[in-house]
C-alpha cells in the first residue's frame, strides 16, 4: 500500500510533468488554419498580396472550421487566369483554317450590324460560296481583315461603324456577341475542338510571339499564369466552389478550363441557343433579359446577374441586384471594367489584375472595404499609367455609354487614383 507521503510526491510529479508541456500541445481553435491548404510561397506576387490572399482562404475555406455552405470564388479568363485573348486565339486559328461559314445574309449575324458593315463584309468576302459553306478566308485576305478589324475596333476596314442602335453598355457589346454568331451553323462540340486546336498552337508558341491574320498583327501565343492556376488549386482543395465566368463563348471556355482544373459545369461563357444541335445566331439572356440578340452576355452588369442567375440561382429581375451576404461570392478576380460588378460583389477578396482599365483599377486603389488585392500582370505587365485614374469624372460607363465618375456604394464619389500595381 502507498503512504501518504508517496501519494503526495506523485501528484507533485504529475503537476510538474503538465507544466513541462508546451501549450501547443493542447486544443487550439487556430489548429485547423495551420493546416489550410498554402498558396505556392515560390510563385511571386506583389507585395503582401499572397499573404491577404491566404489569410482569405484561412478565413472563408472549410480549414476556418466553420460550417455552412462552400464559398463561391468566381474568375475572369482573358488576362485573369491566362495571358492573352482566347476568342481572338479561336478567331484567328478558324480564320486561317476557313471555319467561318458563309451567312446567308450578313445582316442575320447581329442584329445591330450597320448596312455599312454587311456591304463591307459581302464585297470582302463575296457571295460564291453558298450558305453554309465555309469561306476562303486562309486565302482571302480582305475577308479575314474584315471580319477581325470589326471584332477589334467595331469599324469597318474603311472606317465606318460596324454596330449601330440602342443596347444597354453595361450589359453586352455587340461585337463580342458578334463572335459566338459567326460559328452559327456549327455544333458546340465542333467549336470546342477549333479551340483546343488553337489552344495547342498557342501555348506552344514561345512568350511574345505573333501571328498575322489578313493584314493584322496580334498576340500569337497564350499562357496560364501559375499564380492563377495555384490559387484556383487552393482555393478548391480549402472547399471552395470555383467558377469560370467570361465572356468568350461557352464552348471556347471549355476548350480551356481543363487546364486550370475546371470542367465545363464551372465555366459560364456566352451562351447560343442551338437548333438541331447547330449552334444559332440566338443567345440566350439573363434575369428576365429574353434570349435572342444578345442583350444580356456575362459582361460587366451581367457578369453579376449570370453568377447570381446560375450559381445562387437567384431568378428574374432580381438577379442583376447585389445579393446578401450569404449570396455573393467570396472572392471576385479580375483585370478590366468589364469584370468591375462581379469582382466589387466579392465578400472576401476582390482581385484586380492591373491592365491600366479605369473603373476596376479605382475600386481597387479605393479599397472601399480594405479588401482589394491589385497585382500587376504576371506575364509582359503593363507599365505605370502616367497621370492619374479619372475616377471623380470620367471613370466610369453608365447605360447609355456616357462617361460619368466612379462612385462608392454610399454614392460618394471616388477620388482620382495613381497607379500603384504596375
Amino acid at each position: 500500500m502507498r503512504t501518504k507521503s508517496a501519494i503526495v510526491a506523485g501528484l507533485a510529479a504529475a503537476a510538474a510533468l503538465a507544466t513541462a508541456i508546451p501549450a501547443t500541445a493542447a486544443p487550439s481553435h487556430d489548429a485547423p488554419r495551420r493546416n489550410c491548404p498554402q498558396l505556392d510561397k515560390k510563385l511571386p506576387w506583389a507585395g503582401d498580396n499572397r499573404a491577404r490572399l491566404q489569410k482569405m482562404i484561412d478565413e472563408r475555406g472549410t480549414c476556418s472550421g466553420k460550417n455552412g455552405p462552400r464559398p463561391v470564388a468566381a474568375f475572369d479568363w482573358d488576362n485573369t487566369v491566362v495571358k492573352n485573348d482566347i476568342t481572338d486565339a479561336t478567331l484567328a486559328w478558324a480564320l486561317k483554317h476557313d471555319k467561318i461559314l458563309q451567312p446567308r445574309s450578313w445582316k442575320e449575324t447581329s442584329a445591330w450590324l450597320t448596312p455599312a458593315a454587311g456591304k463591307a463584309l459581302a464585297k470582302a468576302c463575296g457571295t460564291a460560296v453558298r450558305p453554309g459553306r465555309p469561306l476562303p478566308t486562309s486565302k482571302n485576305t480582305a475577308c479575314a481583315d474584315e471580319i477581325f478589324e470589326i471584332r477589334e475596333k467595331s469599324k469597318t476596314m474603311a472606317g465606318e461603324d460596324a454596330f449601330a442602335g440602342d443596347w444597354n453598355h453595361r450589359r453586352t457589346v455587340p461585337a463580342y456577341a458578334w463572335i459566338p454568331q459567326l460559328f452559327a451553323g456549327h455544333t458546340p462540340a465542333a467549336l470546342t475542338s477549333f479551340a483546343k486546336q488553337a489552344r495547342a498552337e498557342q501555348l506552344a508558341a514561345p512568350v511574345g510571339a505573333e501571328q498575322t491574320v489578313g493584314t493584322h498583327t496580334l498576340a500569337g501565343y497564350v499562357r496560364y499564369y501559375d499564380q492563377q492556376k495555384d490559387l484556383i488549386r487552393t482555393l478548391k482543395a480549402a472547399g471552395f466552389d470555383v467558377y469560370i465566368v467570361s465572356a468568350s463563348s461557352e464552348p471556347i471556355a471549355e476548350a480551356w478550363s481543363s487546364g486550370v482544373g475546371l470542367d465545363a459545369k464551372h465555366t459560364i461563357g456566352i451562351r447560343n441557343i442551338t437548333k438541331h444541335g447547330r449552334i444559332t445566331t440566338a443567345i440566350k439572356g439573363c434575369g428576365g433579359v429574353e434570349t435572342g440578340r444578345g442583350d444580356a452576355l456575362p459582361y460587366m452588369d451581367g457578369k453579376r446577374c449570370m453568377i447570381n442567375q446560375e450559381i445562387f440561382k437567384i431568378k428574374g429581375a432580381k438577379a442583376w441586384q447585389q445579393q446578401d451576404f450569404n449570396h455573393r461570392i467570396a472572392l471576385g478576380a479580375g483585370d478590366a471594367d468589364t469584370d468591375v460588378t462581379f469582382v466589387n460583389d466579392a465578400t472576401g477578396a476582390h482581385v484586380a489584375i492591373n491592365r491600366n482599365k479605369s473603373e476596376l483599377m479605382c475600386r481597387a486603389y479605393d479599397d472601399a472595404d480594405g479588401r482589394w488585392v491589385a497585382n500587376p500582370m504576371f506575364i509582359d505587365p503593363m507599365p505605370r499609367k502616367s497621370g492619374t485614374y479619372p475616377c471623380a469624372t470620367t471613370g466610369a460607363t453608365a447605360e447609355d455609354g456616357s462617361k460619368t465618375p466612379v462612385r462608392r456604394a454610399d454614392g460618394s464619389v471616388i477620388p482620382d487614383q495613381a497607379d500603384k500595381a504596375f
